[in-house]
């Protein structure tokens, strides 16, 4: 059996305060001793110097392997040829590649199109030196054809090269050990990490699940919106369902957990704890 890995993700601080609450937080998720963070990247690499920034201070100042997130639309490959290297240089070896997003109001889509072809492209430059994630989707993609059609789309960022999956967040983890099923059941056997997102603000999870195609199971939804504004007891309900799942998963085989953290410390720390990882 594989050793399970478990991480926390980050987004790079735009502001003095932002980095120093960022400090305190990896700090603190440090004690922990996570197999790596990651740090996301802005749509059409709008952060790239920002995630650049951080992924090197937390690296220096954690000594935790930490994992920029690299998306390729809007992008050549030179300028992708020019981030690797400058990983290369300062001793980063882990990658999360992504298609990514164009920023709003940008029309060039650049030389890579899809998330497989910047794996691919990857590998064709710095041949096994980074250790690659790439994106799964276990309720589809929104902007997948069918679900059959999303299947096919990460088989062939596997096959291009990617050493494991992190998943976008979900809170039905049928559909994370059917998603797996039909791949194991077509000769797949990558790792495929659970993305978790604790819940706290209901309002802005369900406004960005709504649009992500991330469901929320009905009941919860109900108990959540019934609450309003009863900050306490969202989190509370939150925090029980979010751990429950999370058992279950990693019950059922589950090689791990990726904790969108939101550049807070709980309630992920509170539900690792809890788990006793």
């Amino acid at each position: 059996m594989k050793k399970q890995s478990f991480s926390f993700e980050f987004f790079p601080p735009k502001t003095e305060k932002g980095i120093e609450s960022l400090t305190k937080v990896r700090n603190t998720l440090t004690e922990l001793n996570p197999n790596f963070f990651s740090v996301t990247y802005g749509a059409g690499g709008s952060t790239q110097d920002s995630t650049l920034k951080t992924v090197l201070d937390t690296q220096k100042e954690t000594t935790i392997p930490t994992a920029p997130h690299l998306s390729c639309v809007g992008s050549s490959k030179q300028q992708i040829r020019e981030i690797l290297l400058e990983y290369k240089k300062n001793d980063v070896n882990r990658i999360v590649a992504l298609r990514g997003d164009l920023p709003s109001g940008m029309q060039d889509i650049g030389e890579f199109h899809f998330a497989n072809e910047l794996v691919e492209f990857i590998r064709q430059e710095t041949g096994d030196y980074f250790q690659i994630e790439v994106a799964a989707y276990p309720e589809m993609h929104p902007q997948a054809a069918n679900y059959q059609t999303d299947i096919d789309n990460f088989i062939r960022k596997i096959n291009a090269g990617a050493d494991r999956a992190i998943t976008q967040y979900f809170y039905n983890p049928d559909a994370y050990f059917h998603f797996v099923d039909s791949l194991r059941k077509l000769g797949v056997d990558t790792p495929i990490v659970p993305g978790i997102m604790p819940i706290t603000n209901f309002t802005n999870l369900a406004r960005f699940s709504d649009g992500t195609g991330a469901e929320i199971p009905r009941w919860l939804r109900k108990r959540m919106e019934g609450y309003a504004d009863d900050t306490d007891s969202i989190q509370k309900l939150g925090l029980e369902f979010v751990t429950k799942m999370c058992e279950q998963l990693l019950k059922g085989g589950a090689p791990g957990l990726h904790f969108y953290s939101m550049n807070k410390v709980e309630p992920s720390k509170t539900i690792w704890q809890v788990l006793d990882l």
